[in-house]
């Protein structure tokens, strides 16, 4: 693998910290600003429609200059916006900040997926992919904790810096090992969007909404699912979550590893096998050794239909990707935000702790109905375009040479 997915993995650990970290912090930001908890939670939602809205955004505010400069300028606007979080004086400073940082983020490795496939093989695209993703799993690994514990040890601000100060270097990084690709010519806008009347671009993008979807609503009510049902302490969450991103890593590096060869296959036995997995977490939550187990399953399956889904989408989309790898990052995040809301009507409505295990379930097989629905189609299309065998007569003397 070229040393520039080195720089784009730095980039994407940055990336994946300074998102979950704030979930770490959220007491002490709170406490600092004299906010409620509740309050202190916009800081997580305003990231996340900010992905979703600054993917398309940014992509197109980048059509008019290479990728690899684009990658240097949202790698420096996800600098000023951890250096604004950092030394915010008041609360709504310190939400502009999030969102400022968050609109870097679809459109970094919506780009960055389309950088990575173009310096590989064909036969090694995927497994390119899966390698900017792992700077993003390893960050759920080894940032979140990390920042976490200095967060909680020097203060979250002292944080933020730090994560600041890794998008300078994964910008560094960008300038000195990305080649300067030209600017693809000829794609225009219109070439990007055209992407999105392909049905199998959409399906795609649904199964990322609906796979995703159904590993966050069991994940983002681990703490009160393992401390209220499975018995643990508040405390073991923190290496509860270090377990879920081991599985997250390990799932991100099979599913680069296989998706090149066997897409499709796949995304079949992941899907299916992470809605087998998350409707026993409803029965495995109740036993300690159990729900760590199922924990790190669900990471790794869910995390195994990244680089194919990515992929997928490349693939579908050919000729003008940018727009529709961009997009399809804040897939994983709108994915995020409905399993999350899901998850939180099942609860309010009575039926428990564990009840988002099975919002997360319907959802990763409803993901798994869909692939099946693409391959059809596809599979049909190509039936479809198959040439026929025009009939060729006979030669004459062959026919009487027969009689």
């Amino acid at each position: 693998m070229p040393l520039a997915l080195l720089a784009l993995a730095i980039g994407a650990f940055g990336i994946g910290t300074t998102e979950f970290v704030i979930m770490g912090l959220l007491p002490e930001v709170a406490a600092d600003f004299q906010v409620s908890i509740p309050a202190a939670g916009f800081l997580v939602t305003g990231y996340a429609l900010g992905v979703v809205l600054g993917a398309p955004l940014m992509t197109v505010l980048g059509t008019r200059v290479t990728r690899k400069r684009m990658l240097m300028i949202l790698m420096g606007l996800f600098v000023v916006g951890n250096v604004v979080s950092a030394t915010a004086p008041v609360f709504e400073v310190m939400l502009v900040g999030r969102v400022i940082a968050s609109l870097a983020h679809g459109a970094f490795f919506g780009i960055g997926s389309v950088v990575a496939a173009d310096l590989v093989a064909p036969h090694k695209k995927a497994g390119a992919i899966a390698m900017i993703f792992t700077g993003l799993t390893v960050a759920n690994v080894v940032g979140v904790p990390l920042g976490t514990y200095v967060g909680q040890s020097a203060g979250w601000r002292a944080t933020f810096f730090a994560v600041a100060a890794l998008g300078v270097v994964g910008l560094l990084g960008v300038a000195r090992l990305v080649p300067d690709q030209p600017r693809a010519e000829g794609v225009r806008l219109r070439h990007e969007l055209a992407a999105f009347r392909n049905v199998q671009v959409l399906l795609a993008m649904a199964m990322t909404v609906l796979g995703f979807g159904g590993v966050f609503a069991a994940i983002t009510y681990i703490t009160p699912m393992m401390t209220e049902i499975a018995g643990y302490s508040a405390s073991s969450v923190t290496w509860l979550l270090v377990l879920f991103g081991l599985g997250m890593v390990g799932g991100n590096l099979l599913g680069g590893k296989f998706a090149d060869r066997h897409l499709m296959p796949l995304l079949y036995v992941s899907l299916g096998a992470l809605a087998v997995v998350l409707s026993l977490f409803t029965l495995t939550a109740h036993n300690k050794i159990a729900a760590a187990v199922t924990i790190v399953l669900i990471g790794g399956l869910g995390f195994a239909t990244v680089p194919p889904l990515q992929k997928r989408v490349l693939d579908q989309a050919a000729g003008a990707p940018t727009l529709a790898s961009a997009v399809n990052i804040g897939a994983f995040n709108l994915g995020n935000a409905l399993s999350a809301w899901l998850g939180g009507v099942v609860i309010a409505a009575g039926l428990g702790y564990t009840a988002p295990n099975w919002v997360g379930a319907v959802l990763a097989a409803s993901a798994l109905v869909l692939a099946v629905v693409s391959s059809t189609l596809e599979r049909r299309t190509a039936t479809r375009s198959r040439p026929v065998a025009a009939h060729v007569p006979e030669p004459a003397a062959a026919t009487a040479a027969r009689r």
